[in-house]
């Protein structure tokens, strides 16, 4: 069922993505009196799911979710219509146009993605605002991971600033070790501030590890539900009872539980616990899966920063740009030899399961406007079969005065697509691989 949802959710959140861009496309088509033939949500080989036809444009959904595209007359696209591109230019065909309207047709649909993305943050800070956890509420620590213990963090650190400045979100600190390149980490270790410098190298590692878990907040064992059959909850224990201690061993913290319970497996034990002002404890049965089906509750202080309307337009406006700034530099990280990123790069199974696993309306148009500046950003790259390859000749043309030939376009949108489907190939290669490793 999580699986569903996610694909549901990938699904939708793409059809949004490329009707916007796609209509980016078509609206500015129009405004200009160029001729649209085709409008299709998904690209539709042999056969389309749907179709039909309104004024000079055939409107349909395509049934291989890789996209979509308008067909405008007079322009070579991914459709490779040559024989129509033989024929004397017409005043309604895109090549028939001036220069710079054809560069703001080709634009249109990164433009509209950033629109796109521009207005989901408006809406979701006028509708639920900004919540977060400040770093600062992180009174217990936080749990290092493997990897960050390699980076020279240990669980129990109270992360005071990276490169000397204070991250106020405290789940925007690993971004921010990534894509800002940090060389330092302040913590308070034992009561001293220490300063943990970053391996060189590490964000490639960082980058690998894909864990959501690389810093956590750490918190106490207090119970917040149970599962199904849980030992927990047939032993005694109830909601809000603070678990300290299992046998012998004394238990602070939840991650120091979660570490220790599956040594028990199929054992009795005594699991000490705090309710109220009282100490107590139950006898437990262990299973074989080594967990006593309890779930801990949150402790923490979130924040939400609340907008209106009208203050919601700037920091929405502030978010994209952010997000804009945030996607090239994870860009700049795929190219770098010291990184490696391309390493970790992934397709469709990568995009879905940033998705929750059950539907949370707040989390889709965030990652929505996300993939929307994600999709404007590489469309606009300079690769033929792009906008951004369109965009390279229309800029050359403009600047030498010499349209390039059909027939070197005809080459260069080739060229394109083989390297388009390469990455996609490589890419979906990569998702593959990470399932069996």
């Amino acid at each position: 069922m999580e699986i569903l949802v996610k694909v549901a959710q990938l699904l939708l959140s793409l059809s949004i993505l490329v009707i916007f861009h796609e209509f980016g496309h078509y609206i500015t088509a129009k405004i200009f009196k160029t001729r649209v033939e085709k409008f299709y949500l998904f690209f539709n080989p042999w056969f389309s799911i749907f179709k039909f036809k309104k004024g000079e444009t055939e409107y349909g959904m395509g049934w291989l979710p890789l996209g979509g595209y308008v067909k405008i007359s007079g322009m070579i696209d991914e459709s490779m219509d040559k024989e129509a591109m033989q024929l004397p230019p017409q005043p309604h065909e895109f090549r028939s146009k001036p220069s710079w309207q054809r560069l703001i047709i080709m634009l249109g649909g990164v433009t509209v993605n950033i629109l796109l993305a521009f207005a989901i943050y408006i809406g979701m800070m006028w509708i639920w605002g900004e919540q977060y956890l400040p770093t600062s509420q992180v009174k217990y620590g936080i749990v290092a991971d493997s990897v960050a213990q390699e980076m020279g963090l240990q669980t129990g650190d109270k992360i005071l600033t990276v490169d000397n400045e204070v991250v106020e979100d405290f789940f925007k600190i690993p971004g921010r070790i990534i894509l800002d390149n940090a060389q330092s980490v302040q913590v308070e270790r034992d009561g001293a501030v220490v300063d943990v410098k970053i391996p060189e190298g590490f964000v490639g590692r960082l980058l690998k590890h894909q864990s959501p878990d690389f810093i956590n907040a750490r918190m106490p064992f207090v119970v917040a539900k149970f599962t199904p059959e849980s030992a927990a909850e047939k032993g005694g224990v109830k909601e809000g009872d603070k678990i300290i201690g299992i046998n012998d061993s004394i238990v602070e913290y939840f991650d120091q539980f979660r570490a220790l319970i599956p040594s028990y497996k199929n054992e009795d034990v005594k699991l000490s616990v705090v309710r109220g002002s009282d100490t107590l404890s139950f006898a437990l049965h262990i299973p074989e899966a080594g967990v006593i089906g309890a779930f801990p509750a949150n402790q923490f202080d979130f924040k939400v920063k609340e907008y209106s309307f009208f203050s919601a337009i700037p920091a929405g406006a502030k978010r994209t740009v952010k997000g804009v700034s945030d996607y090239l530099k994870q860009l700049r990280l795929i190219f770098s030899p010291d990184v490696k990123a391309y390493e970790s790069v992934g397709g469709f199974i990568t995009i879905g399961n940033i998705f929750p696993g059950t539907w949370d309306w707040t989390a889709f148009w965030g990652l929505t406007a996300f993939l929307s500046i994600m999709l404007a950003i590489l469309n606009v790259l300079p690769i033929p079969a792009l906008d951004g390859g369109h965009v390279m000749f229309l800029m050359y043309e403009i600047i030498t005065g010499r349209k390039p030939s059909d027939k070197f376009m005809e080459y260069a949108q080739i060229v394109g697509m083989v390297l388009l489907f390469s990455l996609l190939i490589f890419a979906n290669g990569n998702d593959i691989v990470k399932l069996f490793r």
